[in-house]
């Protein structure tokens, strides 16, 4: 009887989704501290709230919410999603962004699909990879727009039961990380199955809110595991030292595969003699 197969390396993960900011980068180049200076600045100017309660208010909004802005939304201050966006990230230093060839090759050298999953606007991510000279490295972006628009907030209305002003795709609910709802969003947007995905993410109550969700964790940035986490990278570029199995997995997975079926046929062959 002969035996068809596919030929194609069977691996533990099909897919690597990743955060971007702080986690393709690090946190010393200064955008995520630029970045806070223009949402409080935005706050003062253009929401007229006191000087003086912004950077506390700002940090709590963020804590409690996920990113300041979806904490804005939540308390009712309106204005525009776009210029909020343009604004933030409009003086951000980019120009400390470099091209990362080092990177880049440890991108395409691995077979899974890659994508990228950040609560930042498309603009920002385009800008962000473009500089990085990553934006071919990824199958696709995960961003604000994504998760923000009625499809996608339509379908986690049917998942969750129910969530509150997104049903009629309402602005006054914003999804974003590190809501289990966003994972959840992700997931039906990429069509992937968490259990056979790695979540690469800085953050720690990101990484703890995806193990919930069902995925394999990586912190980004840390020398030690934290909660939730599979594993701990000090930076983006120790990924091969530390997971290995991304590029070999298919070689291990084939040998497993292989031992089974010669065991199997002893098996049968020692059960016919017999």
């Amino acid at each position: 009887m002969e035996i068809v197969g596919s030929t194609r390396p069977l691996f533990k993960y099909e897919c690597l989704l990743f955060d971007m900011d702080d986690t393709l980068y690090p946190l010393s180049l200064g955008l995520n501290f630029a970045c806070r200076k223009n949402i409080e600045e935005f706050m003062s100017k253009h929401l007229n709230i006191e000087e003086s309660q912004v950077p506390d208010m700002c940090l709590d909004l963020y804590r409690d919410h996920g990113t300041t802005m979806a904490g804005l939304k939540a308390l009712g201050y309106e204005f525009d999603n776009d210029a909020y966006h343009a604004f933030v990230h409009g003086t951000l230093p980019y120009h400390a962004l470099k091209p990362d060839f080092v990177l880049r090759n440890l991108l395409l050298s691995m077979p899974q699909r890659k994508i990228i999953f950040t609560n930042a606007d498309k603009a920002h991510a385009v800008r962000v990879l473009s500089r990085l000279c990553l934006e071919d490295c990824f199958e696709g972006v995960i961003c604000f727009e994504t998760l923000n628009v009625h499809p996608v907030k339509e379908l986690e209305n049917k998942n969750d039961g129910g969530m509150d002003n997104c049903s009629d795709g309402s602005e006054t609910r914003i999804i974003c990380k590190p809501a289990l709802e966003s994972f959840h969003a992700a997931t039906l947007v990429a069509n992937i199955d968490p259990s056979k995905t790695i979540f690469f993410d800085d953050s720690v109550r990101n990484i703890a809110t995806a193990k919930t969700a069902g995925f394999h964790t990586v912190i980004v940035g840390r020398s030690s595991v934290v909660a939730g986490a599979d594993h701990a990278l000090s930076s983006i570029h120790n990924i091969r030292e530390a997971l290995p199995e991304l590029w070999d997995a298919g070689d291990e997975e084939d040998q497993h595969l292989e031992q089974a079926f010669y065991q199997s046929a002893t098996a049968v062959e020692t059960a016919v003699k017999a």
